[in-house]
């Protein structure tokens, strides 16, 4: 376990080409290491030990992933190297070092039919493989012993990166009727605040040490909530005000956009916990779309 203060050595950062990660070493002020495939590699164990071995890191920051929801179906095996088996290596590998492990976990390991915003002791129900191997993974980490701290979230987007925001976007470059779901509801969340988040949680762990109470499951999410519906209009009203032309947007059921996998109907996490322990609150999913679709239609704009 950790001492009350945090030893030297730099913070590692894993799933580095990923929104979260790229956000994470964007903004890391502290000595960090970003790492992904192939030198990091879930697929690959050896690289896991060889990473943590080599960067000797006062903390690790796993958000590395199998995101893919649909394709986990047909990839069993891999989403649950990825999602369960990587992470559960790489949180005895912090347990072993004395180390702490932040990792990121989903609101997909609920079923949604809660029918109000999830606390972090809620029944886990998921919905198919990837929530399902998420889940699993969380339990893997809390099982290793290590001083770990698993922060559930979810909708992630950036102006990097693929995600709902920038898929709207470059639909609306090809047609100007779309059809989006309007039943599930949740919460969008910016990779930049999540990440934001995450390194102040590092902050207050390198200042006062780790306490106890740290350890556990933790939600985090921009605050308020929408429909996938709901989130395309605000996209739009956004891009419109930057001078894209704006599409109409109409609202259907999940009957009428099935996908492989049954996506949770209304998955709204309650951010409380975080904010009692570590007083963070995340700023609000229209604020947050402000600034990330203004800034992905800016970096169009110059390619």
């Amino acid at each position: 376990m950790v001492h009350d203060v945090m030893r030297d050595g730099p913070i590692l950062i894993t799933g580095a080409t990923g929104q979260l990660g790229m956000a994470l070493a964007a903004q890391a002020t502290m000595p960090h290491r970003a790492v992904g495939r192939p030198d990091f590699d879930f697929d690959s164990p050896e690289t896991i030990a060889r990473c943590v071995a080599e960067t000797a890191p006062s903390l690790v920051i796993n958000a590395a992933a199998w995101t893919a929801v649909d394709a986990a179906e047909q990839n069993v095996a891999a989403a649950y190297r990825a999602n369960r088996d990587g992470p559960a290596q790489l949180a005895r590998l912090c347990r072993d070092s004395g180390i702490p492990l932040i990792h990121v976990s989903t609101d997909y390991v609920f079923d949604g039919e809660k029918g109000a915003p999830y606390l972090e002791s809620d029944p886990v129900a998921p919905l198919g493989v990837y929530g399902a191997s998420k889940e699993a993974g969380e339990r893997a980490v809390i099982e290793s012993g290590a001083d770990a701290i698993i922060l559930r979230t979810a909708w992630v987007f950036s102006a990097r990166g693929k995600n709902f925001a920038r898929t709207m976007i470059n639909a609306s470059r090809k047609t100007n009727n779309l059809r989006v779901v309007g039943d599930q509801r949740g919460t969008p969340t910016a990779a930049e605040d999540l990440a934001a988040a995450i390194l102040a949680i590092v902050g207050a762990i390198r200042s006062q040490g780790w306490r106890p109470e740290y350890r556990g499951i933790f939600h985090a999410t921009n605050t308020g909530d929408t429909t996938w519906h709901g989130f395309a209009e605000v996209i739009f009203d956004i891009a419109a005000k930057c001078g894209a032309a704006r599409p109409t947007v109409t609202a259907i059921t999940t009957a009428e956009w099935p996908t492989p996998v049954k996506r949770p109907a209304d998955s709204r996490l309650d951010g409380g916990k975080l904010a009692a322990i570590f007083g963070l609150r995340l700023p609000d999913w229209h604020d947050a779309t402000t600034r990330i679709v203004t800034a992905m239609l800016e970096a169009d704009a110059h390619t």
